[in-house]
């Protein structure tokens, strides 16, 4: 039996077994790994952009790989960048250059984050408690995905601070109260910081929503010193 073994692995028998053994090492190892080198897939709801030693390659504006996706209502436009361009890829797949150029993934979907809530005066004195969230994605474009990777270090940080400073300056011109719906508040201040948003980080902030009820202590505070004559009498309440 032994014999009959080592005999079939003699010859002829043993070079067949070599070729399809090759042949079955090539398609399972070589050719996957032929195709990761020198094919990058970029998913729905990601951009590439093109790296160099992992660095970002910028180049000239009319030189850059424009993202290309179907226009939408109200697409913001942003004005010629000097300095130059991200080369950014769109989602589908794309041949790349091994070993002298390569591509990074940069996550795109939209995000959503909660603003602390802030005590705001209106240009009458009446203090407001206003809590608000924001919704924002990175403007895939060379020339902003230039800023939110290469310019600005904290991008959630910053939206927060231009959308909080916007808040104030909104709350800051309101006159004596009512104040307007949270709805019509949240129209003021997007429209007050969009492009501010977009120039400075990058990012299309897509919606401001202010949440909660905003009449607080602070304006019923007010409105008692306001309301108060000069004989009546403060009685503090019982806890």
């Amino acid at each position: 039996m032994l014999t009959g073994i080592l005999s079939g692995f003699g010859g002829a028998s043993l070079n067949q077994i070599l070729k399809v053994g090759g042949g079955v090492l090539t398609v399972l190892l070589v050719v996957p790994a032929l195709l990761k080198m020198l094919i990058v897939t970029v998913d729905e709801g990601w951009a590439a952009i093109r790296t160099r030693n992992g660095r970002p390659i910028v180049r000239r504006r009319e030189h850059a790989v424009r993202y290309a996706r179907g226009p939408r209502v109200g697409q913001l436009k942003h004005p010629a960048s000097p300095e130059g361009e991200l080369v950014v890829l769109r989602p589908g797949t794309h041949g790349a250059f091994p070993l002298l150029l390569w591509y990074r993934m940069v996550d795109v979907r939209t995000r959503a984050a909660d603003l602390p809530a802030r005590h705001l005066t209106t240009g009458t004195g009446h203090t407001y408690l206003v809590p608000a969230s924001i919704e924002w994605r990175p403007e895939v474009s060379g020339r902003a995905l230039r800023v939110f990777e290469l310019e600005v270090l904290n991008v959630h940080e910053r939206v927060s601070n231009v959308v909080g400073a916007a808040l104030r300056d909104v709350i800051r011109e309101l006159g004596a109260p009512p104040l307007p719906s949270n709805a019509d508040m949240s129209d003021l201040v997007l429209s007050a910081c969009r492009q501010q948003v977009l120039d400075s980080c990058g990012v299309e902030l897509l919606h401001v929503t202010l949440t909660g009820d905003a009449l607080t202590e602070g304006y019923l505070l007010a409105e008692a010193i306001r309301t108060r004559g000069a004989d009546d009498v403060v009685v503090p309440l019982a806890r």
